[in-house]
């Protein structure tokens, strides 16, 4: 998968896990934070969008560890393989 496609799954997920929490989703780009007030995800949140992509993807760049991020973007860059 390019970039591009993981960075559209991201978006996806975050904007299906605000939606279940019955929040707004703002625009969603590259640098926006994942961890920031503006999304309102917090590290449960995190843990389930992980396992979400590990499902979608079919990679788990957290397997051996966490790896430090702060936006989506940076997020993306870490499923391409």
């Amino acid at each position: 998968m390019t970039e591009e496609q993981i960075y559209k799954i991201i978006v996806e997920t975050i904007s299906e896990i605000m939606d279940d929490k019955g929040l707004d989703v703002p625009e969603i780009t590259a640098d926006t934070a994942v961890l920031d007030d503006d999304l309102g995800i917090d590290s449960l949140d995190l843990a389930t969008m992980v396992s979400d992509l590990e499902g979608r993807i079919g990679f788990d760049p957290f397997a051996k560890g966490f790896i430090e991020f702060k936006t989506v973007g940076e997020l993306a860059k870490l499923y391409v393989q």
